[in-house]
């Protein structure tokens, strides 16, 4: 299971929530089944629904 928090130590030069998604994506498509999203992304333009997005991009829905 990979966890949100693991992602954001390991691409520390992601600036924004518009650039985690596209990240969140290609996690997807690399073959990882599992998500969790375990703190709340530390962007100013992160949005309220965040957690919504961030599921839409990994199970597909915004592909």
């Amino acid at each position: 299971m990979l966890k949100l928090s693991e992602i954001l130590v390991a691409h520390h030069d992601i600036e924004s929530f518009d650039e985690l998604i596209p990240l969140i994506q290609a996690v997807a498509r690399s073959g990882e089944r599992f998500f969790r999203m375990d703190v709340k992304p530390p962007y100013p333009d992160t949005p309220e629904n965040w957690e919504d997005r961030l599921e839409a991009a990994f199970s597909g829905l915004l592909r």
